[in-house]
């Protein structure tokens, strides 16, 4: 009996294991596709734009075939920053390094350098794009005060340090702004991680609540209806009579126990919707105790205190209370008595629900989750349970549950 009751085993089956990946596996399909179209946009802007650039700096050198083949090169080197960013960074980092050290004109081909650069830092590989970016920058700079004696276009002049510190600047401003995108991105994801985990949990706590109920419903009707059939088969030659009253309470308890399985299962059905039936409280104690009359059951209520209104929630735990200990005095006890004593206080409502015991020894087929689910109630609404046996050999129940002031029009 005392195994049965205390019911300690763990919680619902479901929420080991969660749902699919998918942000993960959107990052990796996104990671497999070649960005054909931005690439060749940026290719053409840098065709163009260089031929444009070259017009103002006939001190360098023109754009000639080779020049050509490194315009295409960076742009070239782009298709593969999404799979591979570090690649892709290094990679333009190289050409532009060597379209400047050929003595070509500046212009858009930084353009390519800076898209390389973001794609890095927002893919996550942040230190290779500093490092890539970083090493163009002291490249050119050894180009520009020290190569460039070796280096075309003949009789250059060693770069002012002003536009050193302007590409430094340029160079800054890129890499701070992908960082910026890098860290609202991943504020975004977390965002849309923590609503997900939040739903998630909203829809557990709903399936944990319709569990309970429905535990509660079946534990108590099916208990009720066991005892019935037991009565009902004994007694079926010998006394048909009281054969035909045990089956009409069997019919009457499954009647009842269909309509609240169908009004918790309503909600499944219309989510958002009002339930077609008010939820049952303690005004249904009357019929609760009826049943138990059904089963063999002589249950006393006794009432403590001005009894007050109380909000749906308290009244429909307390009511399940009541319900759940009922049933496991039927299930579990050899006592064919029971009291259920309600105490109203100001802002607590107090119920002790007693059995003269004893324990009986036969498996009446509970789940053993009786007093987790009153437990769960009580602490969902910032109350307690206490459940044992009796230093006089009976088991008692007794829980405190807060009360809030139920709002009247």
């Amino acid at each position: 009996m005392d195994e049965q009751r205390a019911g300690m085993c763990g919680g619902p089956p479901w929420g080991r294991g969660g749902p699919p990946r998918l942000r993960q596996w959107e990052a990796r399909r996104n990671a497999s596709r070649v960005p054909w179209p931005s690439t060749l946009a940026v290719a053409v802007f840098v065709m163009v734009g260089s031929g444009f650039a070259a017009h103002g700096q006939s001190d360098r050198e023109p754009i000639d075939a080779f020049a050509r083949v490194l315009l295409v090169a960076g742009p070239a080197m782009l298709l593969l920053r999404n799979r591979w960013p570090v690649v892709s960074v290094f990679g333009v980092s190289a050409v532009v390094l060597i379209y400047f050290g050929a003595g070509y004109p500046y212009g858009p081909v930084l353009f390519v350098l800076a898209v390389a650069a973001f794609a890095a830092v927002v893919s996550g590989h942040r230190w290779a794009a500093w490092w890539a970016v970083g090493g163009f920058w002291v490249g050119q700079v050894l180009i520009g005060h020290w190569l460039y004696h070796y280096l075309p276009p003949d009789k250059d002049d060693a770069t002012p340090w002003g536009q050193d510190l302007f590409i430094a600047a340029w160079a800054l401003a890129i890499l701070a702004a992908s960082e910026l995108v890098r860290v609202r991105r991943e504020v975004w994801a977390r965002e849309r991680e923590e609503r997900a985990a939040a739903e998630k949990r909203r829809a557990d706590e709903e399936r944990l609540r319709i569990a309970r109920e429905l535990h509660d419903v079946l534990a108590h009707s099916i208990s009720v209806i066991n005892v019935q059939a037991g009565v009902g088969l004994a007694l079926l030659d010998t006394n048909p009579e009281q054969a035909r009253t045990a089956l009409t309470t069997i019919k009457a308890a499954s009647k009842e126990a269909l309509g609240e399985v169908r009004q918790v299962l309503d909600t499944l059905r219309t989510p958002g919707d009002a339930p077609r039936a008010p939820a049952p409280g303690l005004d249904r104690l009357p019929e609760l105790v009826e049943q138990a009359a059904s089963a063999g059951l002589n249950v006393e209520v006794v009432t403590e205190g001005e009894p007050l209104p109380l909000p749906p929630g308290t009244d429909l735990a307390a009511f399940r209370i009541v319900q759940e200990a009922l049933t496991n005095v039927v299930r579990h006890s050899g006592s064919r008595t029971a009291r259920v004593r309600m105490a109203y206080a100001p802002g607590r409502l107090g119920l002790r629900i007693d059995d003269e015991g004893p324990a009986t020894a036969a498996d009446a087929g509970g789940s053993g989750n009786g007093l987790v689910g009153m437990r769960e109630r009580a602490a969902a609404l910032g109350g307690t349970i206490e459940a044992g046996p009796r230093p006089d050999g009976g088991f008692m129940v007794w829980a405190d549950l807060p009360v809030q002031p139920k709002e009247t029009m």
